[in-house]
């Protein structure tokens, strides 16, 4: 079938087809919630605080507040497109129905970059934790990101039943972590002198006031805005609930409440995290601008390093559980755009016994250890290091972005253009939301340029963007298949039409 205004053309697939790329529903509310609270977690143990360094502790809550505002928009957003296009293709699917295939496909290939580099930025983390606990060489870090890359792509291949279970026990876990540490940091903390121990010095950076009691915006309202990039961290992937909705047993009913259910937790997790960590004595905003393990300082802070082995084993259930739900995000979404044909078919064949998208899920892992290896190997060891963390998180902020400000779009068109579908949930925000949803989107963006580590992330973007649409130019849009994301926006697109074209005779 030729689709002669989008330069696409659909072949319709037998049922073997479809036999092959099987799903299994098991997914209720709780495990949507794990799944996008445990998704983000990491973000409260580690990375946040870097916003410390351009923000001071002021500029750190308000621009956690922002950006909880975008999240808000986003995620009512995504509540109400998600059970009116339940499909597992997500944010893809959104605007492959609002936009056609190439709104779509671009679409799909921002959150692409997104779910195949968090959880290398993430394992980067992870590996910190680890090299710290044991005593390793930093030399052998790949060797811990393939080992953990491993065990957890054999757990999310095992089952979809299981993947849940160990997501769903992985994310109390974390949250019975982060809340042990509410309680225990509390009667500890001394806000004054520990929280508001950033200057400005000389030089316009931040310096360390020895006896605390600095302003609580050092750097004015520009530092709010330079501070929204790391502000990111604290919610970044709550958006990947919808990729479940072909996994769910009732997504119309339950993916709005798992959704609203996850942003609840992280706001109360993100405030929490913010006010009391830089508090402690000892530790304090200006250390936390720079350090890599920011819980544990805080847990060494209150109990000591006695038990700094126990200690960071416990800040590693966080990292473990995001790195974990963000491996099942990505191969939902590879499998998804591969199912419909933007990518290579192979790739969304499902495991025969399990019916889970082991293919997809490989791939995507592949690819992320390759851009791993290939900037370790090419600064070094010691620079690569360094520099991985840095260059891969821009880079997944920098595919969300674009992903986010496409996904408020859809909603938007979709509201104007398709009223006539059945929508379950309704945002309360409406169109207001979306659009404040992209107006941040956009002033993040802008603040992330001003970073010089932030085009290294972008070369990498645009390499992998023109690879992938040349192919979707040349091959992939001349084989879609009528998956049932694209039937839907056929049809419907098919249903507006004649609309539009009745109108004038009424």
């Amino acid at each position: 079938m030729q689709d002669g205004t989008t330069g696409v053309s659909y072949k319709t697939a037998d049922a073997a087809y479809f036999d092959k790329r099987g799903l299994s529903r098991y997914a209720g509310v709780w495990s949507l919630w794990a799944l996008g609270v445990g998704a983000v977690i990491s973000g409260h143990f580690s990375g946040w605080n870097f916003g410390f360094a351009t923000g001071g502790w002021g500029g750190m809550l308000v621009a956690g507040m922002i950006i909880a505002v975008m999240y808000l928009g986003l995620t009512f957003s995504i509540a109400e497109m998600s059970p009116a296009l339940p499909h597992t293709g997500a944010a893809y699917s959104f605007a492959r129905t609002a936009m056609g295939p190439w709104g779509g496909f671009v679409t799909g290939l921002c959150e692409n970059v997104e779910y195949v580099i968090t959880p290398a930025v993430i394992v980067t983390f992870i590996t910190a934790y680890v090299n710290s606990i044991l005593g390793l060489d930093p030399a052998y870090s790949p060797f811990v990101w393939v080992a953990f890359y491993a065990i957890f792509l054999t757990l999310n291949i095992y089952g979809l039943e299981l993947s849940f279970k160990v997501t769903l026990v992985i994310t109390l876990i974390s949250l019975a972590v982060l809340v042990f540490f509410w309680i225990s940091a509390i009667p500890n903390i001394d806000f004054s002198r520990w929280a508001l121990n950033i200057g400005v010095g000389p030089d316009g950076a931040a310096v360390e006031l020895p006896e605390g009691n600095g302003p609580w915006f050092p750097f004015g309202f520009s530092g709010v805005l330079a501070t929204l990039p790391f502000a990111v961290w604290l919610f970044l992937a709550i958006e990947q609930l919808p990729l479940a909705a072909e996994e769910s047993v009732d997504p119309k009913r339950d993916m709005p409440r798992g959704i609203m259910l996850g942003m609840a937790t992280l706001i109360l997790s993100a405030f929490m995290i913010v006010l009391l960590n830089p508090s402690l004595p000892g530790v304090g905003s200006f250390h936390l601008g720079s350090a890599l393990e920011p819980l544990l300082d805080g847990f060494k802070a209150v109990y000591g390093d006695g038990g700094v082995v126990l200690l960071g084993c416990v800040a590693l259930t966080g990292l473990i559980a995001s790195f974990h739900t963000i491996l099942y995000a990505q191969g939902r979404q590879v499998y998804s755009l591969s199912r419909a044909g933007y990518f290579p078919t192979f790739l969304s064949v499902t495991h025969k016994t399990f019916k889970t998208p082991h293919v997809a899920m490989i791939a995507g892992a592949l690819v992320g250890l390759s851009v791993m290896l290939t900037i370790w190997f090419a600064l070094g060891a010691e620079q690569g290091g360094a520099a991985i963390g840095t260059i891969l998180l821009n880079m997944a902020v920098f595919g969300a972005m674009f992903s986010y400000i496409l996904q408020a779009l859809s909603f938007i068109l979709l509201r104007r253009n398709m009223p006539q579908i059945e929508r379950p949930f309704r945002s309360p925000l409406g169109i207001p939301g979306a659009v404040l949803t992209i107006a941040i989107a956009i002033v993040t963006l802008f603040y992330q340029v001003q970073d010089p580590n932030f085009f290294k992330g972008v070369v990498w973007v645009a390499l992998w963007f023109a690879v992938a649409i040349a192919y979707f130019a040349l091959v992939g849009r001349h084989k879609l298949i009528l998956s049932p994301e694209e039937e839907f926006a056929i049809e419907h697109a098919q249903v507006r039409a004649a609309a539009v074209a009745a109108k004038p005779a009424e």
